[in-house]
């Protein structure tokens, strides 16, 4: 997406979590915990994947995508569609992306990563494409006069 921005990816934690559990210092019960609302998320608003869960390897992982933000007011902490994130970063200034990977099989789940969409991400971009115009047609005025 063209807005988002600060992008914090979580692969490394999660590769700590799976070395954890493989060495059997943390439990599968540990790892394997996700809500009930976190799997009616990922049925209802998820984006399946093809990628395996790496706990019970039958099931393909869905990621679901929560947003947050002062202007969403009461839609803060809903799960959102793919489809549905560009329409909202056209609409609203800023707001805050987490995107969570699920497995409705063995209930793994992991957050994968962060990320900020919104207008404000296009306005400085556009600031500085009118100032680099406005400089050159000022350049160009000035070279016409001489």
């Amino acid at each position: 997406m063209r807005t988002q921005r600060q992008v914090v990816d979580y692969s490394l934690q999660k590769r700590a979590v799976l070395r954890e559990l493989l060495a059997g210092r943390v439990g599968t019960y540990d790892v394997c915990d996700a809500s009930p609302y976190l799997k009616n998320a990922a049925r209802f608003h998820g984006e399946p994947t093809d990628r395996r869960c790496p706990i019970c390897r039958s099931e393909n992982l869905t990621l679901v995508h929560y947003i947050y933000g002062d202007e969403l007011k009461q839609s803060a902490g809903q799960a959102r569609t793919l489809t549905e994130l560009p329409v909202l970063a056209m609409t609203l200034r800023e707001f805050q992306v987490f995107v969570v990977e699920v497995c409705l099989g063995c209930d793994w789940n992991h957050l994968v990563e962060q990320y900020l969409l919104g207008r404000d991400g296009l306005a400085g971009d556009n600031d500085g494409e009118q100032d680099v115009a406005a400089e050159g047609a000022g350049r160009r005025r000035r070279e016409a006069q001489r």
